[in-house]
């Protein structure tokens, strides 16, 4: 009973955790259907969002040209020792995004409906932080800095290299989705990773807040 118990709170800890982020990326995708108006800030997010690790950017690389669109196979995060598949998501019955299984902690879903990784625009990685027993794929998200690399294989051949420019934590509280998904600078190819963050409250099984990487295509290999 104790075992079964322990798990259901572990998945209902995944579940609300990405599932809250990804609902408000849906209901941030669906106002902008409504308005038609391109969400595009002239800088990094503010606000609600609490740097990890700020952007540094004159020591970044310049942006690389964006890629056409093609679908995303594996994600590389070196620093980390992360090398995960990449599933597509969809949108769930409630019209939320669908985080990755909850029985494969390693692998990482990107939001099939979206920028693909390398193409113009913002392309969402999800990942949970942890299991039951063990740490998932998006574990040690939070320690990663600027300047950093992750790669994502894609299904052309080519190998999309993003740069690291910011790190925050999302608290629950004032949650600005246009802050966490919106693009940072106009043009560019970006790249979202999110994950769980903040402390777990157990009264809500739920984590506190999330926590968001942001990163931009600098190069490209075969």
């Amino acid at each position: 009973m104790a075992e079964d118990q322990a798990r259901t709170t572990g998945t209902e800890r995944a579940v609300t955790c990405l599932t809250w982020a990804l609902l408000l990326l849906g209901l941030w995708l669906w106002g902008r259907g409504l308005t038609g108006v391109p969400h595009t800030p002239d800088g990094p997010a503010t606000g609600n969002l609490f740097a990890l690790a700020p952007a540094e950017t004159a020591r970044l690389p310049s942006p690389a040209k964006p890629l056409g669109s093609a679908v995303p196979q594996r994600v590389d995060i070196p620093q980390l020792g992360v090398t995960a598949p990449v599933v597509s998501r969809g949108l769930d019955a409630q019209g939320a995004v669908d985080p990755p299984p909850f029985d494969q902690p390693g692998v990482v879903g990107w939001y099939g409906a979206g920028t693909a990784p390398g193409a113009r625009g913002t392309a969402l990685l999800v990942g949970h932080v942890d299991t039951t027993t063990r740490p998932a794929v998006f574990y040690k998200l939070s320690t990663l800095k600027p300047g950093e690399t992750v790669r994502v294989v894609r299904s052309d051949g080519q190998v999309a290299r993003f740069t690291i420019d910011d790190v925050r934590v999302l608290p629950r509280a004032g949650f600005d989705a246009h802050q966490a998904y919106g693009p940072h600078r106009p043009g560019r190819a970006e790249l979202r990773l999110i994950t769980c963050g903040g402390s777990f409250d157990r009264a809500t099984h739920s984590y506190t807040a999330n926590v968001v990487v942001s990163a931009y295509l600098t190069g490209t290999t075969r």
